[in-house]
């Protein structure tokens, strides 16, 4: 697909003397860097203002991609744990159907299921910030371009609803929260840039790219907020604070998505070192504001040594796949209050107990409001699509529901190749 969100050609190129390193860029419009790529990558067309050296020679690239066939794989027996941090999450039965099931609202045209396999995914927008029935994010494409490096600047340069493309340069110390106005692009420059301190609010907004940005230590608030906002792309980024030591309350989420949030994608960041990562719904009491929004695509993201929310989700539909958890010590996906996921292609690797649950008990490791043993809410849903590698993790499915497929097209990184895609493709200084 021709597109415009990919802004970063030149702003971000790194000139390279003879041939590109893997997984770097290799072409599009404006680029003056290298064109071929070290032995065993080969330049491959991403879209006109991006092409990128990914694995394997030139029969193996994207225009002789190959189609998937889904797994239909569709529960697995938990076992119970005997640590004495999980046995408040145990639950007995694995899958049990129900006959009032959430239901989506979406309705899109395009095929649905994963259409390619590719070595590497693509870095183009996918999900359901593309495929909605508002159309495709394009950010600030179009708009002006400003370059920042100083908070003023910053908060000045984001602020506006019109079309605009902000660049920003080093990493900027907020001192207050900084509001983000709809139509912009905030991308950071070379691999070490972007904000900590404060934290970014998307508020009643539409259509914003966040990409290549570093974002990092906000106490006792979220890294982002989304709320009563459409059209996300959160793309590339390394967010973090300073680990679990002080517990669930003394830093908030990475990424939050409430009030309704809808079309958004997170893709191809490195979430580490934090205890609640990505909330999807603020409150089990929100239904009648929640129901049938807050569509959420999350692909091909490595979540290290983190404790739970990887996404919780509630009374909306995520589709999760491709991603890579490596000690996320309490719990990963929590499906609960009749949320829907669709959990397909992901990884579970280390100090990972639990990957999945729909059980609705809110563990007390994930900042129960009452009581230590935990807060009791409604069970969610879940459905496996292509085949998962669960490693030692075990999972508890209570209810599959009807999101068994995503409506949209999506390339589905092959199993096996998720773990190394993963962690030489994300975070910073990669597009």
């Amino acid at each position: 697909m021709k597109s415009a969100v990919l802004l970063t050609t030149s702003a971000l190129a790194v000139l390279a003397a003879a041939q590109q390193t893997a997984y770097g860029q290799c072409g599009g419009q404006g680029w003056t860097g290298a064109t071929s790529c070290v032995s065993g990558y080969t330049c491959t067309y991403s879209n006109d203002f991006y092409s990128q050296c990914v694995p394997g020679t030139a029969a193996t690239t994207a225009s002789t991609k190959t189609t998937t066939t889904k797994s239909t794989t569709t529960s697995k027996t938990t076992t119970t744990k005997t640590s004495t941090t999980k046995t408040s999450t145990t639950k007995t039965s694995t899958t049990k159907s129900t006959t009032t099931p959430i239901q989506t609202t979406l309705s899109t045209t395009t095929t649905a299921g994963p259409t390619t396999q590719v070595p590497s995914g693509s870095f183009t927008v996918e999900g359901f910030a593309r495929n909605n029935p508002t159309g495709t994010i394009s950010g600030g494409a179009g708009g002006s371009t400003t370059t920042v490096s100083a908070y003023a600047a910053f908060t000045s340069a984001v602020k506006s609803n019109t079309a605009k493309v902000v660049y920003v340069s080093g990493i900027i110390t907020l001192t207050a929260k900084v509001k983000v106005g709809s139509n912009t692009s905030i991308l950071g420059l070379g691999s070490n840039s972007g904000v900590t301190g404060k934290t970014l609010s998307l508020s009643s907004v539409d259509n914003i790219i966040i990409r290549n940005m570093k974002i990092s230590e906000v106490k006792g608030d979220d890294l982002i907020t989304i709320s009563s906002s459409t059209r996300v792309w959160i793309d590339h980024n390394e967010l973090f604070n300073g680990g679990l030591g002080n517990g669930p309350d003394y830093y908030d989420g990475q990424i939050d998505i409430i009030h309704a949030s809808d079309y958004i994608t997170v893709s191809w960041n490195y979430f580490h070192d934090h205890w609640k990562c990505s909330l999807v719904g603020n409150s089990d009491s929100n239904r009648a504001e929640d129901f049938g929004h807050l569509h959420v695509t999350y692909h091909h993201n490595y979540w290290k040594n983190m404790g739970t929310r990887g996404p919780a989700g509630r009374f909306g539909h995520q589709h999760i796949y491709n991603n890579l958890y490596e000690d996320y010590h309490y719990q990963a996906i929590h499906s609960r209050s009749d949320n829907q996921v669709l959990v397909e292609g992901n990884v579970f690797r280390g100090d990972t107990p639990e990957a999945l649950s729909t059980y609705g008990l809110v563990i007390p490791m994930d900042s129960p409001n009452t009581c230590t043993c935990g807060d009791q809410e409604l069970d969610g849903y879940a459905n496996l699509g292509a085949a998962n590698d669960w490693g030692s993790s075990t999972y508890n499915i209570t209810r599959t529901g009807t999101f068994t497929s995503a409506g949209y097209s999506y390339n589905l990184t092959p199993l096996s190749s998720v773990e190394s895609i993963v962690k030489a493709g994300v975070g910073v200084g990669k597009i």
